[in-house]
């Protein structure tokens, strides 16, 4: 089997592990993906600021240091920089990682690139069409940017989803294939037995759907626990903050490895999103430690769970419906939920995936 060169990057906004406090999923899958492949014997260049440390074959800065972290701030601090400026910074610093990986690609070095913020690289991967890129998709692909690849499209540029979903809005692209994410089984060990509450996990914002967790919670008459990293504003003040109280708890950021203890003694996770996610590693993490979901059709979710055996999907937003399935919880068998995992979301099977891609579109 040919042994692949490839050169990956997510960001230069920051160091990859992230600072604390940082949740970024498309991170933990392209360091889960690198090393991964790194193991099955092929050649991994990971891409980032100085700082950067994963089990590749090499860590390639180019001298670039983080924007989002005490070291980056020097270019913009005390200066007057807006928001939009500080995006447009946000961009050139990606580009600029981007820009030394075709450069590399070029002189010969590497067989493929393969890129997570795609938007960044779309106009030198025009360029350079002798050079495989891939791109993962994490993000919804909203009308607009459907316009944008279908505009800079070429033969070269290969396109994964991470749901079949995902590809509704731009069916025609260049997709390589659909390759779920994956998560570390290890990481997220499989309990029997559970207490006497249920759990909301992720970013606490509208989207998420967090306000509609406690709603359904308080409906259904039970215990919540809220984890997710700290906020201020309007949403959390007004919708979430009024409402905690003995049986609505909330615990605040909890590392990644220490997700599980929440998760294991859960008698369900709720998900009531209120967007088109494209897959959802909460869902993923929740039945891998046996843990059922009840969650509102939106994105991924029917590919995900299975309705009935893995946990519950709820129609069109419908708390009451969401309430009442919390209460016929017991009816789905953990073990299930853990089996669900084990055979279609581990993070083996998508690096095995991505290999598999890789090799059979290069051929």
């Amino acid at each position: 089997m040919k042994k692949l060169r490839i050169a990956t990057m997510v960001t230069g906004h920051f160091t990859t592990p992230p600072p604390p406090g940082i949740i970024y999923a498309p991170m933990d899958i392209a360091v889960a993906v690198s090393e991964g492949l790194v193991k099955k014997g092929h050649q991994v260049d990971f891409y980032g600021p100085e700082g950067t440390k994963v089990k590749v074959t090499n860590i390639v800065s180019a001298g670039l240091k983080a924007l989002n972290q005490p070291e980056g701030e020097a270019i913009t601090k005390g200066q007057n920089v807006g928001n939009a400026e500080v995006n447009k910074i946000f961009n050139l610093w990606d580009q600029y990682l981007i820009a030394k990986m075709f450069a590399e690609a070029e002189k010969g070095n590497y067989d493929l690139l393969h890129i997570h913020p795609a938007d960044r690289a779309l106009p030198l991967a025009l360029s350079h069409p002798k050079i495989p890129v891939f791109y993962t998709l994490h993000d919804p692909i909203y009308p607009w940017r459907a316009g944008i690849f279908s505009m800079f499209a070429s033969p070269n540029q290969h396109y994964i989803s991470i749901s079949d979903s995902q590809r509704q809005p731009a069916p025609n692209l260049n997709y390589a294939a659909t390759i779920y994410n994956g998560i570390d089984l290890k990481l997220f060990p499989f309990s029997e037995n559970c207490e006497d509450y249920f759990l909301f996990v992720g970013r606490l914002h509208p989207e998420k759907g967090v306000a509609e967790a406690v709603e359904a919670a308080r409906l259904a008459g039970v215990k919540l626990i809220i984890v997710g990293p700290p906020v201020t504003g309007d949403y959390w003040d007004k919708r979430v903050k009024p409402y905690l109280d003995e049986k609505i708890k909330y615990v605040g950021y909890v590392p990644y490895g220490e997700l599980y203890r929440y998760y294991q003694k859960a008698k369900a996770t709720l998900v009531p999103i209120q967007w088109e996610e494209p897959f959802g590693l909460v869902l993923a993490e929740s039945m891998a430690c046996g843990t059922p979901v009840i969650a509102f059709e939106k994105g991924a979710v029917p590919e995900i769970v299975i309705d009935g055996k893995t946990g519950f999907i709820i129609k069109d937003n419908n708390l009451k419906a969401m309430a009442d399935a919390v209460k016929k919880i017991g009816k789905i068998n953990r073990a299930d939920c853990r089996k669900h995992v084990e055979q279609n979301f581990s993070t083996q099977r998508m690096i095995d995936c991505y290999e598999k891609v890789f090799l059979k579109t290069l051929s």
